[in-house]
């Protein structure tokens, strides 16, 4: 079954479409085992947050344009919005002509899904902007080609992700909040995962259809990639260590690192505790709300950025 896609507004009469496309972190995080294909099968549960890179997309001659405000980021084919754009040029044999404006605010290589997040965003673009050629469940295989954590950002809100990340399942969360922390280190995805000990990580539960509590996040939020990430990285540790401290109900690491997160109940609780260690935290630190799927969110209105 596939989800829903995420509803966009309808293009204005310029037909530039912008687009909010928001980071995730992974609550729960089990790898289940390695596949004979080289790939792991997991069990996640994944929250969209109000931390939103924006994505504007015009309409233009056929050619495929893509400019961005962080000079870092790849503006050819090594961006997977650009790879999203030819996907959809060869799924419905239409000759693509659009322009991406891509300002970015989740950091790059973070374990936040900011890549991810672009790509689902310029297919659902495209896919408004050409009358909907494509329906769910084509967009969904799409996605799939350009990444695992792809296709959850076509939907709404939060997710239960199976498989190697790409059979998703609707789940209900409430909006916690989160202080996000990124100390900047290089955390390579594929060096973590030859670097689990799977042996050593059957020993954690794995959590059942009713066995998350929503209320007491504490008792099952859980990333099997902590034990390979913080091994190269102690540093995070202590890290995870400060949050608590300071009164987070959980806290974890998102992916594959290096962005930890504390989860609060309230907006000012995670605020003390992003004033507590400005002083000491030497690198980017937001707070964000997760997203719960309903029309009440407001993607990209709650963030509140500390320097």
């Amino acid at each position: 079954m596939t989800r829903p896609l995420r509803k966009l507004a309808a293009p204005p009469d310029n037909g530039s479409l912008q687009v909010l496309c928001p980071a995730k972190v992974n609550l729960y995080l089990r790898v289940l085992r390695r596949r004979a294909d080289g790939y792991h099968d997991l069990l996640s549960i994944m929250q969209p947050l109000s931390l939103a890179d924006e994505l504007t997309v015009s309409p233009t001659p056929p050619g495929i344009f893509l400019d961005c405000d962080q000079p870092e980021i790849p503006r050819g084919p090594g961006n997977l919005v650009w790879q999203a754009a030819l996907e959809f040029q060869r799924a419905t044999g239409r000759r693509v002509g659009a322009h991406f404006g891509l300002k970015k605010r989740i950091p790059a290589a973070a374990g936040l899904g900011g890549g991810s997040s672009d790509a689902a965003g310029a297919l659902l673009a495209l896919n408004t902007l050409a009358g909907e050629p494509l329906k769910a469940a084509e967009l969904h295989d799409l996605a799939k080609g350009l990444g695992a954590d792809v296709p959850f950002f076509l939907g709404a809100g939060p997710a239960v992700a199976r498989g190697i990340g790409t059979e998703l399942t609707p789940v209900a969360l409430p909006a916690y909040w989160y202080l996000l922390l990124n100390a900047g280190v290089r955390v390579s995805t594929r060096w973590v995962y030859e670097s689990l000990d799977l042996k050593a990580l059957k020993g954690y539960k794995i959590l059942g259809e009713r066995d998350w509590d929503p209320e007491q996040p504490g008792t099952w939020v859980h990333n099997d990639l902590e034990s390979a990430t913080m091994k190269q990285h102690p540093q995070l540790a202590q890290w995870l260590e400060t949050l608590g401290s300071l009164g987070a109900q959980a806290r974890g690491m998102s992916g594959s690192g290096p962005t930890l997160f504390g989860l609060f109940p309230t907006l000012e609780k995670a605020r003390q505790a992003g004033q507590e260690m400005r002083g000491t935290f030497p690198g980017w630190m937001a707070l964000a709300r997760g997203l719960t799927g309903q029309e009440t969110d407001a993607l990209g209105g709650e963030q509140a950025w500390m320097v």
